[in-house]
């Protein structure tokens, strides 16, 4: 295991601990059959493990970006998104590739068009009766669609020198989205409810609140702030330091609140309150997670951080893996209901995105860190020319001036 991953003493374990905890929530919502019935509650809220992908991924772009505008007042657009094609694209398209060669294999009723999941456009417009296979890419999209939008905004932000403004900009998103979600809630699922049509409840639902981006940006905008804490607000941050525990405890207080006002997932509190209350509470966690006096930051787990790095892989396959686990376990006659095969279908899922990780992930990672250190390597090789040839010039002035 530690061959195969390399586990480094001086990680950010608190971050490893919540990423793993989302993918296994994630999982746990996606396969419910069999499950034990103390996991339940975790099944029931399942589904926010992807508000805490979101907060995770809104902290890590927000504060790689930030941190470089603020040490060199520019952004590398290349450098940025070099690493996110070789850390999403390849892993992507081979996941895309079985799913279209294996047609009688989706788990679902049918795909959407190859070039929506090809322009990360899949959530719009999302036809859940007679596209719902690999649906679960909708969470990608938006983050792509985010990875597009924010090293612009952060570039242009600062350019204008709004920098102290940046937090109304934050809020501002947060309260059109909610907006948009009670303005979709009024015109696409309540004339259905007072109707009876309860499939047209749910795919109202989940066509025009839960999938679309403009609804779901609260968690990734969460992450950005607690990035701008971080560069921006240092006293602030190294106070907050040293409660890291305090903080962990109200994090997890309020998403207990957000589990009650969530406890239905189809409802008009999930829709309009819970997302953004969710996502506020996973905030507080990973603020928690990054502070040196915090349980989470503290602890060191080889097992959390195995899960953490196959978490992305794990997402990509986990539903078509379970799929044909139930496929292949109906035709010997195994009851998909059994407790045991939930298990099972955890462990595959695992097995799945080690493959996967270790034959396309890992490779065109080390591609890419090949790349990146020989940009680097240019680049550092160039601004040592570049001094070098100032100096030569000086110092020929100066003997010019010498000579007169």
């Amino acid at each position: 295991m530690i061959k195969i991953f390399d586990f480094k003493s001086d990680r950010l374990h608190g971050l490893d601990h919540l990423r793993a905890l989302a993918i296994v929530l994630v999982m746990t919502h996606h396969y419910r059959l069999g499950m034990p019935t103390w996991l339940e509650p975790v099944g029931n809220i399942g589904w926010t493990g992807v508000d805490l992908f979101f907060v995770l991924s809104g902290y890590l772009m927000g504060y790689q970006l930030l941190k470089e505008i603020k040490g060199t007042n520019n952004i590398s657009f290349k450098r940025f998104y070099l690493k996110r094609f070789f850390r999403i694209i390849p892993a992507y398209i081979v996941v895309l590739i079985l799913y279209y060669s294996l047609e009688n294999y989706k788990e679902g009723s049918g795909m959407p068009p190859l070039w929506k999941f090809l322009t990360f456009t899949q959530n719009f417009g999302l036809d859940v009766l007679h596209g719902k296979s690999f649906s679960h890419a909708w969470s990608l999209c938006i983050e792509e669609q985010f990875y597009l939008l924010l090293p612009i905004t952060i570039l242009i932000i600062f350019l204008f020198k709004i920098q102290s403004n940046a937090i109304y900009f934050i809020v501002g998103l947060i309260m059109i989205g909610f907006i948009l979600r009670l303005y979709n809630w009024h015109q696409h699922i309540q004339p259905f409810i007072e109707s009876g049509d309860d499939l047209k409840v749910l795919l109202g639902f989940l066509e025009n609140i839960y999938y679309p981006s403009d609804n779901r940006m609260d968690g990734l905008l969460f992450g950005v702030s607690i990035a701008a804490i971080l560069n921006f607000k240092p006293k602030f941050m190294d106070y907050i330091s040293r409660y890291g525990n305090f903080v962990l405890l109200i994090g997890i207080g309020i998403f207990i609140l957000a589990y009650n006002v969530c406890n239905h997932f189809l409802s008009f509190n999930t829709a309009i309150y819970g997302y953004t209350l969710v996502s506020f509470a996973y905030g507080l966690i990973v603020m928690a997670a990054l502070c040196p006096s915090c349980i989470l930051y503290k602890l060191k787990s080889k097992t959390t951080f195995v899960i953490a790095t196959l978490s992305y892989v794990v997402y990509l396959s986990h539903k078509q893996l379970f799929h044909l686990v139930k496929l292949g376990t109906a035709n010997i006659g195994i009851d998909p209901q059994s407790t045991w095969l939930f298990w099972i279908c955890l462990i595959i899922a695992g097995l799945g995105g080690l493959v996967l990780h270790l034959v396309i992930e890992k490779p065109f990672l080390q591609l890419r860190d090949k790349i990146l250190s020989k940009e680097s390597f240019a680049r550092n090789e160039s601004d040592r020319n570049l001094i070098l040839n100032t100096i030569i010039v000086k110092n020929l002035g100066l003997f010019k001036k010498d000579m007169k």
